[in-house]
């Protein structure tokens, strides 16, 4: 019953993030003020919650530790603003699936940097995510030079997300998901508050409904969203965590469907296809020591 109901919350969540690009793209702020009311709005509940875990099982944090803290702060920072633009600039579809090729460049980061060599599963599923990232780009090269440019800020995303998983990973477990995420959270706004101000796009929004769908995204795809996959990877196999990223790249492309109108052409769709095959291949290739959850 425990791995139905984790299960369960696993996909919820998912379902609950997939659906953060929506809110992006309807959104009356611009990117990187949506990206900081995302976050700084879901601090309250995150700050409570750190607090009673705080009461539960006290922590001193480590120097380390809060420099790995701050690291994912930063890389989350990173990964809103520049994800916030892309959806803006190309379909949800393609921002949702080149945005969660973040497995391999953490693979490919500690093949080149920590000198842990792939095998030949993950050059495989490598090489069938870059096929498919090729199909989904013949649509935006023959579109709008910002749908090319859209797509090509969502693999930067995707760096930026590695690297918040390959922070988070090695300081989870000495430190509880709770002030993980409050302490991280807090550094992601600090950083992205002086950008969106600084960038001259609308900070506030000019509507009730406006003000509406940025607590939407904060409480349904940050607060829910993280709460549900974190109480799920605590009951399931961390090989779940790459189940979760490819499921959200399938809903959101469905969501953008239904309630957006956007279209896939069969390249895209067969180029989508091929993308979750390469990562979920090349994924499942890396040690059980390195994987990010």
């Amino acid at each position: 019953m425990t791995d139905t109901r984790a299960l369960a919350a696993l996909f919820a969540g998912a379902a609950a993030i997939a659906s953060s690009a929506l809110w992006v793209k309807v959104s009356e702020a611009g990117p990187v003020s949506t990206g900081f009311w995302r976050v700084f709005l879901a601090l309250p509940v995150f700050w409570i919650w750190a607090a009673v875990d705080a009461k539960r099982a006290p922590h001193r944090l480590t120097a380390a530790e809060s420099k790995l803290i701050v690291l994912a702060g930063f890389c989350f920072a990173g990964d809103l603003a520049v994800w916030h633009w892309s959806i803006l600039l190309t379909t949800v579809a393609n921002a949702t699936l080149f945005a969660n090729c973040a497995p391999i460049f953490v693979t490919l980061t500690a093949w080149l940097v920590l000198r842990e060599r792939p095998g030949g599963k993950f050059l495989a599923g490598l090489a069938a995510a870059i096929a498919g990232m090729f199909l989904l780009l013949q649509g935006s090269f023959h579109a709008a030079g910002s749908a090319l440019l859209g797509d090509l800020l969502a693999l930067v995303t995707a760096v930026f997300y590695a690297g918040y998983q390959m922070a988070v990973s090695r300081v989870r477990a000495a430190v509880s998901t709770a002030r993980l995420m409050a302490i991280s959270a807090s550094v992601t706004a600090i950083i992205l508050l002086p950008i969106a101000l600084a960038s001259g796009e609308r900070f506030v929004p000019e509507t009730p409904t406006g003000w509406g769908l940025l607590v939407g995204l904060a409480f349904v795809s940050q607060v829910a969203g993280q709460s549900f996959i974190a109480y799920a990877l605590a009951h399931l196999p961390g090989t779940f965590a790459s189940v979760a990223l490819l499921v959200q790249a399938v809903m959101a492309a469905a969501l953008a469907w239904v309630l957006l109108g956007e279209q896939l052409g069969v390249l895209a769709i067969a180029g989508g296809v091929l993308v979750l095959i390469g990562i979920r291949i090349a994924h499942t290739a890396q040690r059980p020591a390195r994987e990010v959850v």
